[in-house]
């Protein structure tokens, strides 16, 4: 289970569903581009701001992969069922908040001050109120994708998740830029591609679940439980107490990148598209390494419930390896190739000269390579502190990290030079920072003794 072969076997169709998922907001983020530069300042901020919502409820019912993990690697088939069938009841109330939540766009960009242009408020508003509402999609992503996963089988995900972003590669270009009878709709398109995307994705996903539980248990309740709740609900509360730390540290990530964003949104317009431009290309390189955090949180989950903690110190550690080296491949390529990479965001309408673009975009590139190889390897070690149940630590450290740390030194440069360079440069020393702590913790920290299904297998 922890050799480099059975790593890369789970981790592969992981990583390469990540950065099909970066592929596709890339591919969004041109069209857009070349439909108005007022889309492309809009696009970041919007999704960034709706993620910030999405990501709790998300990363919450996600959490119950982990568990159906563990219970995998302890044979225990009911105990994974129970696991799936709560990340369900979790997407069911995500659809409920999200649904609250939507509305709260425009508000949010207006009082946030936004960008000066008043078109690009709001463009950034109704994208945010149309991936937002349609949240719950991704929940229930989560809860099949979750499951599958947790049993490792990854490639199927993968096949499920390129079919779904090529549906979007589809229809956003149908629907920002017409075809046949189909109006334009610019940004909006966008935004309904992704929603349509993905609820062909959670379809299909929790179809194959089913599926399979209805094969395997004839439709009845895989609890041994004389009353299915006697089981359901203790692990229902097991799992958000777990989980709840792990989609908070989740929430705080967030929360202090949009802070981050949209302190980018008050420097400028020229530099606001350059960073959301080196932003969408960081997206697409540091994707894959959430394919890798997953497969650590996974092999230690299988290998905690199995009673095999060396194993799961051993895979993680063989995980962490091939997600630095990865990085450090793909950023040596992007310095190498800058110039026709920033050349596909530059839009037909910009108002600023090119090589103005371009020389900060380079700039910005270099800040990205000094801190991606740190990021790739606190992701991969937080993933695996989460595979074995250490989420505390995990929340209080990215709290200390982002609020105690990151966001006093982010808004002293920002108010010191107002410069995109020098409020990037403050992302180089935060994530140093962030990272160290991690790796203390997995080297020397307590998730050797802590126990996620201690009482609960049947």
């Amino acid at each position: 289970m922890c050799g480099y072969g059975s790593v890369i076997r789970l981790v592969w169709p992981l990583a390469l569903g990540m950065a099909n998922n970066a592929v596709m907001q890339f591919v969004d983020r041109v069209f857009l581009s070349m439909e108005s530069n007022a889309s492309l300042q809009a696009v970041l901020p919007a999704a960034v701001q709706s993620f910030l919502f999405v990501c709790f409820f998300q990363s919450l019912v996600s959490y119950s992969g982990v568990f159906v993990a563990q219970f995998h690697g302890a044979g225990d088939s009911r105990g994974c069922f129970r696991s799936y069938f709560v990340g369900l009841a979790l997407s069911a109330i995500a659809l409920v908040g999200l649904q609250a939540i939507a509305p709260l766009g425009g508000p949010i960009f207006r009082l946030c001050g936004g960008a000066a242009d008043p078109e690009v408020v709001s463009r950034e508003a109704v994208y945010f109120f149309i991936v937002t509402a349609g949240g719950a999609l991704q929940c229930a992503m989560m809860a099949g994708s979750g499951y599958l996963t947790g049993r490792g089988r990854t490639r199927v995900v993968f096949l499920v998740n390129l079919l779904g972003n090529l549906l979007n590669a589809g229809l956003d270009y149908v629907l920002i830029f017409g075809a046949g009878p189909v109006p334009p709709y610019g940004i909006t398109g966008a935004a309904v591609a992704t929603v349509a995307s993905q609820a062909v994705q959670a379809g299909i996903l929790n179809w194959i679940v089913l599926r399979e539980f209805v094969a395997e248990h004839g439709g009845r309740t895989p609890d041994s439980a004389p009353e299915p709740c006697e089981a359901f609900w203790p692990l229902f509360w097991r799992i958000l107490r777990f989980g709840v730390p792990a989609a908070a540290y989740q929430f705080l990530n967030f929360l202090s990148f949009t802070i981050f964003v949209m302190l980018t949104d008050r420097i400028g317009g020229m530099e606001l598209a350059v960073s959301n431009a080196c932003f969408t290309v960081n997206y697409l390189l540091i994707a894959p390494v959430e394919g890798f955090s997953i497969g650590a949180a996974t092999i230690v989950g299988q290998c905690k419930g199995a009673g095999d903690p060396h194993g799961a110190a051993k895979g993680a550690a063989r995980t962490l390896w091939l997600a630095l080296a990865y990085v450090g491949a793909v950023s040596a390529l992007v310095l190498a190739f800058h110039r026709p990479i920033l050349g596909l965001f530059i839009a037909p309408d910009a108002n600023f000269a090119p090589e103005a673009f371009v020389s900060l975009g380079l700039t910005l590139f270099a800040l990205m390579t000094a801190w991606q190889l740190f990021d790739a390897a606190d992701v991969t070690l937080s993933g695996a502190l989460k595979g074995a149940g250490d989420t505390r630590f995990v929340m209080v450290w990215m709290l200390v990290s982002s609020f105690g740390f990151w966001m006093p030194l982010l808004f002293y440069a920002y108010l010191r030079w107002h410069t995109m360079t020098a409020i990037w440069s403050t992302m180089v020393a935060y994530v140093v920072f962030i990272c160290v702590g991690s790796a203390l913790r997995w080297r020397f920290g307590p998730w050797r003794r802590i126990q996620l299904i201690a009482g609960h297998a049947s």
